[in-house]
């Protein structure tokens, strides 16, 4: 879904208090795969549309700790990692201050992160972040599939097993996109220019 540039603040401002709703909020926190795989990219993308209200070109110190995007995207891998542990999953239902570091976090620490970073990011950089988003749907997948006790005390085992089932088909489809991508596609080598 293409949106308008002018659009994208307060898009992204209603989608992130939108999510925050107590009805939206317990539908899709009432399964490990809906949290996991819808609540929480969602709330990265209400973090890289809220991007818009910051300045365009990042300067001085943040320019220069973000070059080439390195920094920006691997503050927001480690902080993806946090909320694929289910011992957090399970955390942002029962305590409080979780979910609102869930709430806050989520959009702050990888949404905005990658809205910044990945232009900035060069063909390698690039390559090298979704090698590793596919290792991870990969790593994370097979554990949820093949554990035979549940992860989340929230969630029933079938559940799991599910969200394994679809983090590895995940993975599949990352890989044939990106194997698509550079036998058929348009690769831009100087993408991020090194900013």
């Amino acid at each position: 879904m293409i949106v308008p540039a002018r659009w994208k603040p307060q898009l992204g401002l209603a989608l992130w208090l939108g999510l925050a709703l107590p009805p939206p909020r317990h539908a899709l926190e009432s399964t490990m795969t809906l949290q996991m795989l819808v609540q929480i990219p969602l709330l990265a993308l209400a973090g890289w549309w809220l991007t818009a209200f910051l300045a365009r070109r990042p300067t001085g110190a943040m320019a220069a700790w973000n070059r080439s995007g390195i920094s920006g995207l691997l503050l927001a891998s480690l902080a993806a990692m946090v909320w694929m542990l289910p011992r957090a999953l399970d955390a942002s239902l029962d305590v409080p201050w979780v979910a609102l570091a869930k709430f806050v976090g989520v959009p702050w620490l990888i949404g905005m992160p990658l809205a910044i970073s990945w232009p900035r990011a060069g063909f390698v950089v690039r390559g090298v972040f979704l090698i590793e988003v596919v290792a991870t749907a990969f790593r994370l997948g097979w554990l949820y599939m093949v554990s035979p006790v549940r992860l989340c005390s929230n969630y029933l085992l079938t559940d799991q097993q599910q969200l394994g089932k679809i983090m590895l088909a995940i993975g599949v489809a990352i890989c044939a996109l990106l194997a698509w991508k550079l036998m058929w596609g348009r690769i831009d080598i100087d993408g991020g220019r090194g900013r």
